[in-house]
């Protein structure tokens, strides 16, 4: 695998020079029928900025990227990368702005991981580019720049939950786009390859000044690793803010339903969560 960054505080804080961009998400509305996913959802992931979103299943995380991503259209409000509006662009249009790795995929038989990473130039070289032999040139940087390109004609299907994770991550990053898209990338990984993901996300991020929006299920991952965590809570915006300043026992009781107590890495300073307790639930009567 290709060296990483022995912590995310290595990283540097401003990253370097390239094509970043900003992802605005305006007064986004959305949901299904008879139910209500998000409600009035504004925030901004300035250029080259790594911002995690937390919060409970169900409250609509996944949902919001796909909306950044232009595979959902939002009922109300608007979501735009550097000032275009992605629900107007065509899905090959908004595919070379954002880059979506969804929680999960299937493995498909017998395709190689050369073959998979290949598949993330579509938007860019479309139908007929597709058919030329051989890779091009952001294909096999993708593939290098996440440690997978010795894999290149292994199949997909033999490899580890944390090796398939890296491809499918070339596979995002062969898109070549500024804004990345994360759902939850560290998703039945085990802590090992859970921070071998996220560590090499923050120095990609770095390298190639990525905007990056990632869902984390992990709020101590998220406070160590995102400069900015948004918390959603019941489809809306409950908390925004840094790691040090978001991260309190009233988060936990707020958003986590847990009660619970918020201390500091004695080395690096980031918020480190003692969950004690489930909290009591609050109903249109009061606690019980």
């Amino acid at each position: 695998m290709s060296e990483l960054i022995s912590d995310p505080g290595s990283v540097p804080t401003d990253p370097a020079p390239g094509p970043a961009a900003a992802l605005d998400i305006d007064g986004v509305s959305f949901g299904y029928p008879g139910r209500r996913v998000l409600d009035r959802v504004s925030l901004r992931v300035r250029p080259g900025e790594l911002v995690a979103l937390v919060g409970l299943n169900g409250c609509g995380k996944s949902t919001l990227l796909r909306l950044a991503a232009g595979v959902l259209r939002p009922e109300a409000g608007r979501v735009t990368v550097d000032g275009a509006d992605m629900a107007r662009l065509s899905r090959r249009a908004a595919a070379r702005r954002v880059a979506l790795l969804h929680q999960s995929a299937p493995a498909v038989p017998g395709l190689t991981v050369r073959q998979l990473v290949r598949q993330g130039r579509y938007a860019a070289r479309g139908p007929l580019g597709m058919l030329r032999v051989g890779d091009d040139a952001v294909t096999v940087r993708a593939m290098r720049d996440v440690g997978v390109e010795a894999w290149a004609d292994r199949p997909v299907e033999a490899l580890s939950g944390g090796e398939r994770q890296r491809v499918r991550l070339a596979l995002a990053l062969a898109q070549d786009t500024p804004v990345l898209l994360l759902d939850e990338p560290t998703t039945y990984l085990d802590l090992r390859h859970q921070l071998e993901v996220l560590r090499l996300v923050a120095r990609l991020r770095a390298e190639r000044r990525l905007t990056v929006l990632v869902v984390l299920h992990d709020l101590g991952l998220a406070a160590r690793f995102a400069e900015r965590l948004v918390a959603l809570r019941d489809g809306r915006v409950a908390a925004e803010g840094p790691p040090e300043q978001v991260v309190t026992p009233g988060l936990l009781r707020e958003v986590f339903g847990v009660e619970g107590r918020v201390g500091r890495d004695p080395e690096r300073g980031w918020p480190v969560c003692y969950p004690d307790r489930p909290a009591p639930i609050e109903n249109e009567n009061g606690f019980h």
